[in-house]
């Protein structure tokens, strides 16, 4: 009867929003949105949260493997891909490519065409031979459909050795670096092995990744090659730490598929994945059930049909790029076997802040899995992850911030997860130093940290793990006081003011008061010495704009992380009336906001400042907190390939976006969002609990863009953020829109950090 009542909500609401538009839900999203420019997105084929992503592969030093250059060839398709990340690449493995001719070298490039795109579908034309190239994919599998003339020789090869970010790269230090592979060519229809690779971006231990390969005809003939010797006619290469791969020849055919099924377990894995998850060889049915998956969860979320098609896309391609990771490899884990399993956390300090909100807006059980998986990783490694890729804890940016997700879902009241074992998780990462390598997991520098009440200059990126820390302090306080551990609850409240200690009394562009360095004996610094500069030894003054500190070629040896003390100094999300005490008051912080646009201090394309743009609300001003807003989605978005204005890291520059334009903001570890101006005129939010919430502003136009009053189930509503149990208990919230800012909000601050 359960499963008859899911299939019955899934029809229900797929019928919905099929009445709703003309085409469904997942034809609106465009995976060339965020290739452009800085978003890095992933563009090939994928389920929701699915391990393999086969994808072109044209530009080894991308994150995501690919660039709009066309002028660059594609060397390969690849089957493991991240989404949207910066810093060096990670992935690449298991490089397919199709070619014509005799197979006389390894390598086989070639210029592309005629691209086409959509959801759990890429397609091109390879101009070397005039193939055309189709894949899909399930959540373990990627289906290849290869078009050839039919006249002459058709090959596929299979390169073990290929793989993103391979030294030389910008930074030698996130290169990936290839340990051993081993191919085998099984039958004439089957072909099997393994690529072992180390290191990328999180500086990750060795992992390794098994194919199974089936074709749906027999070659003619085939070879392997390693190191950069061919062999005709040998049909295995054993692991002698040297690159491999095998290649198949045909003669004449016209159609040739392909499965390739992958697996971090064996190859045997990677087979039975085949047998299990497609079965058949129609591709067609296959790319259905994957489109079907994707309109299942995007159907949670239904905007109204007056949206135009440009908003629909930038919406639902938000929607869809926020569950592309992390990546969901239950039953794919080669260092235990307690399920569930999920990977590609790249990187919490990214994702807690909008995506993790997001997710479990869309579906709490999967947010509820993906926290076990978080603990489950603290039970088997003994950290809670932060920037984990691979099977590998590391890196970690700032602060322990799987502390944000839980303590998000915990406050919202997300069931399924053990929240006892999650406060012995976030108390871990508080109170015991990680060792020899505080980048990989933990808190870094935490030794000052409980010792001084902040990070010294004695640790790289001491301003923004102070500040991460108390905001990870406050969260754990959160947990602690719900379970009744008020010893605890106390103690990190208490250091939730620790960025307090870093506050001082300087002045900027007319503001005054920043988070600024200091030693391990308690005095500030004002300038540092800087060798950098062959036979001269100069001192640089430590300023509020400074970019980094101490001058550096990267963000992990400054003060901050990717940011300046003008940006951090807002980041202060568990105690903003706090924050606008030390700032002089409402006026002097109204003030140093407007400075801080105006002279274009906020970099729309980082993570630090997501919040900035709604601490408007915190002064009583939710309409300059929706000018703001509304500036910076019609500035910095659209719908075209340059549509994401930085890294879209793993979803967390999508989900911002989708979440300003429902109306709806995420205070990331509180149970409330900030209410702004939508960009729709409905939105309704299915939830898994079959109830339904709506969001209404009536009379919204481009004029009428500003709140006037609000009612929440019929009855006025004066506050300017709402509850996360209201959205789950359904109801209804209707906005009446105007020309013009009115009164409502001003008096109705949102929550207040509570004391006991």
């Amino acid at each position: 009867m359960r499963t008859i009542a899911i299939l019955l909500y899934i029809f229900t609401i797929c019928f919905v929003s099929q009445r709703l538009f003309a085409q469904p839900l997942h034809s609106y999203i465009d995976p060339l949105i965020g290739s452009e420019g800085k978003g890095n997105v992933f563009i090939g084929p994928s389920c929701p949260f699915g391990m393999v992503k086969p994808g072109p592969d044209n530009d080894s030093d991308s994150n995501s493997g690919y660039s709009p250059d066309t002028l660059k060839p594609i060397f390969g398709f690849s089957h493991v891909h991240v989404s949207g990340t910066g810093g060096g690449p990670k992935y690449g493995n298991v490089s397919v490519m199709p070619y014509m001719g005799a197979f006389t070298q390894i390598e086989q490039p070639s210029l592309r065409t005629d691209q086409k795109l959509e959801a759990g579908f890429y397609g091109t034309t390879l101009i070397n031979g005039n193939i055309r190239v189709e894949i899909t994919t399930s959540s373990k599998v990627a289906f290849h459909r290869y078009f050839f003339d039919g006249a002459g020789e058709q090959g596929i090869k299979i390169d073990l050795g290929k793989f993103l970010g391979e030294e030389p790269i910008p930074d030698a230090r996130e290169a990936q670096q290839f340990v051993g592979s081993e191919v085998e060519i099984v039958s004439d229809t089957e072909i099997c092995g393994y690529t072992r690779i180390r290191g990328g971006w999180n500086n990750g231990a060795a992992y390794t990744v098994y194919f199974h390969a089936v074709l749906d005809k027999p070659f003619a003939s085939c070879g392997t090659w390693i190191g950069g010797t061919i062999y005709p006619k040998v049909k295995s290469q054993y692991d002698l730490y040297e690159k491999t791969g095998a290649f198949l020849q045909f003669e004449g055919e016209s159609t040739i598929q392909m499965k390739v099924g992958i697996s971090f377990i064996s190859t045997l894995k990677a087979k039975q994945n085949i047998e299990s998850e497609v079965p058949h060889w129609d591709f067609a049915k296959l790319l259905t059930e994957t489109q079907a998956r994707w309109e299942e969860l995007l159907s949670r979320i239904v905007i109204d049909a007056s949206s135009t098609p440009s908003q629909r896309t930038m919406f639902y391609t938000a929607l869809y790029h926020t569950m592309l990771m992390p990546v969901d490899r239950t039953g794919e884990n080669p260092l235990w076997t307690a399920e569930p399993y999920y990977d590609d956390f790249y990187a919490i300090w990214d994702t807690y802040r909008t995506s993790s909100p997001l997710l479990t807006l869309i579906s709490p059980k999967r947010q509820a899995d993906i926290v076990n998986a978080m603990l489950n990783i603290y039970k088997y490694d003994g950290y809670l992850p932060e920037g984990r890729s691979g099977n590998s804890n590391g890196r970690t940016q700032g602060g322990s911030n799987a502390a944000v997700v839980i303590a998000d879902a915990y406050v919202k009241g997300v069931p399924g997860i053990s929240y006892g074992t999650a406060l012995r998780a976030m108390l871990k990462d508080a109170t015991i130093p990680p060792g020899g390598n505080e980048e990989k997991e933990g808190r870094g520098g935490l030794t000052d940290y409980n010792r001084l009440g902040y990070v010294s200059n004695e640790f790289v990126r001491a301003g923004n793990r102070t500040l991460e820390y108390a905001l990870n302090d406050y969260c754990l306080a959160q947990v602690a006081k719900g379970l009744g551990r008020m010893g605890e609850y106390r103690r990190f409240m208490q250091q939730s003011n620790n960025w307090k200690n870093l506050w001082r009394d300087v002045e900027s562009e007319g503001s005054q008061g920043f988070i600024m360095p200091r030693d391990a004996n308690g005095s500030w610094i004002d300038s540092i010495r800087c060798d950098r500069t062959e036979g001269r030894t100069s001192y640089v003054q430590f300023t509020p704009l400074a970019q980094d500190w101490p001058l550096c070629v990267c963000w992990w040896c400054g003060f901050f992380y990717e940011g300046n003390s003008w940006e951090y100094s807002f980041f202060v999300p568990h105690d903003v009336p706090g924050l606008i005490e030390k700032c002089g008051g409402s006026e002097a912080f109204r003030i140093r906001l407007d400075t801080f646009f105006a002279n274009g201090y906020y970099d729309v394309g980082n993570e630090p400042s997501f919040l900035t743009p709604s601490l408007y609300h915190w002064i009583g001003r939710p309409d300059l907190s929706s000018d703001r807003i509304r500036s910076i989605v019609e500035t910095h978005y659209n719908a075209t390939p340059a549509g994401i204005p930085g890294n879209d890291d793993s979803g967390a520059m999508s989900s911002w976006l989708a979440f300003h334009m429902m109306g709806l903001y995420p205070n990331a570890g509180h149970s409330y969002y900030l209410i702004t101006a939508p960009h729709f005129k409905q939105v309704t939010i299915h939830q898994e609990n079959g109830k339904k919430f709506i969001i209404k502003a009536n009379k919204l136009s481009k004029r009428n863009c500003y709140i006037q009053l609000v009612k929440l189930n019929g009855k006025p509503y004066e506050h300017t953020w709402i509850e996360h149990q209201n959205l789950m208990n359904g109801g209804e919230l209707v906005f009446e829109m105007g020309p013009e800012p009115s009164i409502w909000g001003r008096n109705c601050l949102p929550p207040q950090k509570i004391y006991q």
